[in-house]
């Protein structure tokens, strides 16, 4: 298969590029080549998406990947190979309503954006954004997927939200655990994503999935990663008395999320893509390697409250009464 990958060089869409080569497929990369290096054994094709696409696109490649949220970006690409079998990479912020569980087809879209918005200014042009350029990629070419992923674990995260449980578990001591360890959460090791990937490309597999692991409560996630671990639940409602941040940031408790306004954006229907050929690996294997590349990374970001403020959140707890 000639697959040419729209990136290359960072996390999920280098490891998508990789998992090709390892299947001995012809994998060209198109990106500017600034990010990072491409993996070796592919070819870089040097493309700024916001110029017009090199010439000789069309007819060179069997199947595309692209990660991209720029509605112009997938305008463009599509147009210069509009014969190839698309496999796009959505988001599960497409979906208008986060409280409920559900997947494509159950839970309704947001009102797609067209134009390319600045997500420094409207960061909730996100989802809108990836809505408009699913759109583009149905209509404009010859076939596609569209998987839209969840939260994207594993060796390589830039986001370092998942990263922050491995390293926090490892240091060991009383472990602040938040909300009801009944709360449901998933997460997808990016290894298993991008296989999948490279797998729906190689079938030319057509429908909407989401790309996301098997729904578990988030106390059992984490007795799989550190079933040694002790764990004090601190519930909501005081943490959020206490300022403390959902999901993402320095104030932040990564893979906490308010509930129930929150029950359905990690609790995603996992069977039809596992019946489309995703296979997903035990979260505490994610974290081994997660932690390994941490150690290997000390550079790597990992968001979250640091210990300092963790402490201070479990004295408040014990002296609450």
């Amino acid at each position: 298969m000639r697959l040419l990958v729209l990136g290359g060089t960072v996390f999920l869409s280098r490891e998508v590029a990789a998992e090709a080569l390892r299947r001995g497929h012809d994998v060209t990369c198109a990106c500017r080549g600034v990010s990072g290096e491409v993996p070796e054994g592919a070819t870089l094709l040097t493309w700024d998406r916001a110029d017009e696409p090199p010439v000789g696109m069309a007819g060179a490649y069997d199947a595309v990947v692209d990660v991209s949220r720029i509605p112009s970006h997938v305008r463009r690409a599509v147009a210069a190979v509009p014969d190839a079998h698309w496999v796009f990479v959505s988001t599960i912020n497409v979906y208008a309503d986060d409280a409920t569980p559900g997947g494509p087809g159950t839970v309704p879209l947001r009102e797609p954006v067209t134009d390319d918005v600045d997500l420094s200014e409207d960061p909730e042009a996100y989802g809108p954004m990836k809505v408009a350029c699913e759109e583009i990629v149905r209509s404009g070419a010859a076939s596609s997927t569209v998987v839209r992923p969840g939260l994207i674990v594993g060796p390589g995260d830039p986001s370092g939200r998942f990263t922050y449980w491995p390293a926090r578990l490892a240091d060991g001591g009383e472990v602040l655990a938040p909300g009801a360890p009944e709360d449901v959460v998933q997460v997808i090791d990016v290894r298993d994503l991008a296989a999948w990937l490279v797998t729906l490309a190689e079938r030319r597999t057509e429908g909407d999935f989401d790309g996301v692991g098997r729904p578990v409560p988030i106390g059992d996630l984490l007795d799989e990663c550190a079933p040694d671990a002790t764990l004090t639940w601190l519930d909501q409602a005081f943490l959020t008395d206490q300022g403390v941040e959902p999901w993402a940031g320095p104030d932040a408790i990564p893979l906490w999320l308010p509930r129930p306004d929150y029950d359905g954006m990690m609790h995603h229907f996992v069977e039809p893509s596992l019946a489309a050929g995703l296979t997903v690996r035990p979260v505490a294997e994610t974290a081994a390697a997660t932690l390994a590349w941490l150690r290997d990374h000390p550079e790597a970001k990992v968001t979250g409250i640091g210990r300092a403020r963790e402490a201070e959140l479990l004295a408040a707890w014990r002296a609450r009464a």
